[in-house]
């Protein structure tokens, strides 16, 4: 007899929504998909994952797969060093090969204040046990002998803040990995299940979801939709301070091994490194305006290469491959909107901007830790939506190579 074909599954197909969940998670992207595999890992049974596309599909999928934590505040140098940390045995834990390169990380500075603004940095990640410090022009050239470190140009490379810890990972294999996880630990994924109201007791918890497949009841409610948290979180009566913008990136046709470190020009609002596949990956600024459509720009396109080919000269004949955006929703200082809400079973992973796939890990152990102890942990209570009327600001500008 023939043996029939069947291929494995990474996790089960779409079933029938159930009457009611312990917790309903909003988005199977990093952040809620990681929550609900630390949710499976503390013994809460009964979660479900709801997203309106296919898993992925929003901001862990389209971003430029960069992982660093050398941030320039305490409490976002101690969250982020803590998500690195959870990384670098996450292919282990998830038995699941994350293709995780540790490379190392070059933020160029182009001016002295730039020098002088990579040197607080260092100090302060240094405090934190955090592995980075400042290099001179020569030190850069000899991490990446690729780099035009020549006076003679527009921006010429006076030093870098080095971070041998951070690096490049595969996106879509945290995303894989982390709902193989949940699967295997008794959580429901939902892809194609759109969230369209909550339903509320008066000014009292969420009772319930209506979603496009029906109505589910609800003990806790995680929101965790970058782009879209401002429309999810205004249906249970909240109102973030967070703006959406779109942030482009693109690759190159896959050319032999050139880059082994992540480049990061601040003054030029570029971040470059190479795939194993062979391309290089690019990214460059935010959009300044408020947009949901995720349209590439040929501004972008002429601005990202100019710079590149000022840094890797060498490149002038690649072909780009393709291009795409994605969205990032934007908190007043730059931080994370984190933990609970005035709703009092409405938590919130949001304001992520640019840092979010970062932080994955980080937030699901902390959001699964909050939803099953009732207690915030201390490594997110500074993010809390409270601090914008509080005057308790976390202000991460500067931090990156963007505006955000």
């Amino acid at each position: 007899m023939r043996e029939i074909f069947r291929p494995r599954r990474m996790w089960r197909p779409r079933r029938e929504l159930s009457d009611a969940y312990d917790v309903v998670i909003v988005g199977a992207g990093a952040h809620g998909l990681a929550t609900a595999y630390y949710l499976g890992q503390l013994g809460v049974k009964r979660v479900a994952v709801l997203e309106q596309g296919y898993i992925g599909s929003g901001a862990a999928g389209r971003n430029t797969t960069i992982l660093r934590s050398n941030y320039k505040t305490p409490e976002g140098a101690r969250f982020y060093d803590a998500s690195i940390k959870l990384y670098e045995g996450l292919s282990a834990e998830l038995d699941f090969n994350l293709l995780f390169s540790q490379c190392g990380h070059l933020t160029l500075a182009h001016s002295d204040r730039a020098m002088f603004v990579m040197a607080n940095r260092a100090e302060v990640n240094r405090l934190y046990g955090i592995d980075s410090r400042l290099v001179d022009a020569a030190e850069v050239k000899r991490l990446c002998p690729q780099l035009n470190v020549s006076e003679d140009v527009t921006y010429p490379i006076l030093g870098a803040l080095y971070h041998p810890p951070g690096g490049i990972i595969r996106h879509d294999a945290v995303v894989w990995g982390y709902a193989r996880g949940a699967d295997r630990a008794g959580v429901e994924i939902h892809p194609y299940t759109k969230v369209e109201s909550f339903e509320k007791s008066g000014d009292g918890p969420i009772t319930a979801v209506r979603t496009n497949r029906g109505r589910i009841k609800a003990g806790q409610v995680i929101s965790a939709t970058a782009g879209w948290s401002t429309l999810v979180c205004a249906m249970a009566g909240i109102e973030l301070p967070i703006t959406t913008h779109i942030l482009q990136a693109c690759v190159t046709e896959p050319v032999k091994p050139l880059l082994d470190v992540v480049i990061v020009s601040s003054q030029m609002h570029v971040y470059i490194s190479q795939s194993d596949r062979g391309e290089f990956v690019m990214g460059s600024e935010i959009e300044p305006w408020t947009t949901y459509r995720m349209q590439g720009t040929l501004n972008f396109l002429q601005d990202l290469t100019r710079h590149t080919l000022e840094l890797f000269p060498q490149l002038e004949h690649a072909r780009l491959l393709r291009s795409w955006a994605g969205l990032c929703d934007l908190s007043p200082d730059y931080s994370p909107i984190l933990g609970r809400t005035a709703v009092e079973n409405f938590h919130v992973s949001a304001g992520w901007g640019t840092y979010g796939f970062k932080a994955a890990p980080i937030v699901g152990r902390t959001l699964a830790e909050l939803i099953h102890s009732g207690r915030t942990p201390e490594l997110i209570a500074p993010f809390a939506l409270e601090r914008f009327y509080e005057d308790k600001l976390v202000s991460e500008l500067a931090a990156a190579a963007v505006s955000h």
